[in-house]
């Protein structure tokens, strides 16, 4: 029915297209200069936050054992949204004032680096102890253990949920548009704003998150592919 009516309507289905065209181009714009390099920046200092804190939670100092805990269980124990809103609208009420690209980078590692830190912590605790001790029997220290027998074979084990994390990540990113970072969906609510087409917009939306998340999905295919020819 729906699609009959636009159809019998020549006129109408001549602005649609020239609606998607006309949008396409700023839609990608911010795809490009945002939501790709909000993601890739978050990722990665997600990922050294999460080292860190994996690092931390199976540490025998004891504080910061307990400082790791408190900063995954509150993150993970609230609304990424509400994380953004308090960085964004709620520092600025105590003096700090953020823009909104930092605020989604600082926003997105913390929920990156609480959630992907439980993952390397279980890639860590799966190594075999006889790794630790084949490291000290030939006279390593513990940072010597970690950093060059320990953590290279748990990286090849948190590659698939990292993986997934990432992809997750993107689709994520949307939510910086509620603190008017000018990634893509907020372009496409600007857009729409303007014609009031928002199912046709928000569908070209979701087919450009689409095809990045499918495009990443095959380049982790490949990775873990590859890391598969390493294991006995």
């Amino acid at each position: 029915m729906f699609l009959n009516s636009i159809m019998s309507d020549p006129e109408r289905v001549s602005r649609l297209i020239e609606i998607a065209q006309n949008s396409l181009q700023p839609l990608l714009k911010g795809a490009i200069l945002y939501t790709i390099p909000l993601t890739l920046i978050t990722f990665i200092c997600g990922l050294i936050l999460a080292v860190l804190t994996a690092l931390a939670r199976i540490s025998t100092v004891k504080i910061l054992n307990i400082i790791a805990r408190v900063y995954v269980s509150a993150i993970r124990g609230t609304p990424l949204l509400v994380q953004l809103f308090i960085i964004f609208y709620g520092l600025p009420t105590i003096g700090i004032i953020i823009d909104p690209f930092p605020s989604a980078v600082i926003g997105f590692s913390l929920n990156v680096g609480a959630y992907a830190s439980e993952v390397i912590r279980a890639a860590i605790l799966s190594i075999h102890k006889g790794q630790w001790e084949a490291g000290y029997s030939i006279g390593m220290s513990y940072p010597q253990t970690l950093t060059r027998i320990i953590l290279p074979q748990a990286s090849r084990v948190s590659v698939p949920p990292l993986s997934n994390t990432f992809i997750s990540l993107v689709k994520d990113t949307s939510l910086a548009s509620m603190i008017l970072v000018a990634e893509v969906f907020r372009k496409a609510q600007e857009i729409a704003a303007s014609n009031y087409e928002f199912l046709l917009l928000y569908t070209e939306v979701a087919l450009i998150y689409w095809i990045i998340c499918f495009l990443l999905s095959i380049v982790q295919q490949r990775v873990e592919n590859r890391l598969d020819r390493y294991v006995s």
